[in-house]
């Protein structure tokens, strides 16, 4: 059986229509006390451009450094942060829509790795914020905690 073989390095992208404003939708993600309600569970702070924060899940023991690359307000974020085997950058896109609700859409580039292994981080990530976005929609549209990222990974199911 041959190998398939990339012609370019995979990215991430997924993106969701949320129904709420763009300022609701993007402090969400700038505020942590908000975040750690559908993503991560503990945060050293606020995002700001140039400023590094530390994100947490301390369900999966994991902690790791986050760079605010870019922040314009109402619009668009990029971050570094470490990635699966290199950092990689992760851009959110806010657009307004005239209805008055927001597409959120994410983007995460630069993995490295083998053919096998740029599919499984690019897949990886693409499921996790997929299960981010559907999380903040159920938040904010609902006021519902579905606790997608807390049960992505039980114990004795799945290794993460």
């Amino acid at each position: 059986m041959d190998s398939p073989q990339l012609t370019q390095v995979p990215i991430t992208k997924t993106g969701m229509l949320i129904r709420k404003p763009v300022a609701v939708v993007f402090g969400a993600f700038v505020n942590p006390d908000i975040t750690k309600i559908f993503w991560f569970t503990k945060s050293s702070g606020s995002l700001e451009a140039g400023q590094q924060v530390q994100w947490d899940w301390e369900m999966y023991g994991i902690s790791v450094p986050v760079t605010a690359k870019a922040i314009e307000p109402n619009k668009r974020i990029v971050i570094e942060w470490p990635g699966h085997s290199s950092p990689t950058t992760v851009e959110w896109i806010f657009a307004p829509q005239e209805d008055g609700t927001t597409f959120v859409s994410i983007t995460e580039t630069g993995f490295t790795g083998d053919g096998d292994e740029l599919v499984r981080q690019v897949t990886d990530s693409t499921q996790g914020f997929s299960l981010v976005l559907a999380g903040l929609k159920a938040l904010l549209e609902h006021n519902v905690r579905l606790n997608l990222v807390v049960d992505r990974y039980p114990k004795g199911i799945e290794e993460h």
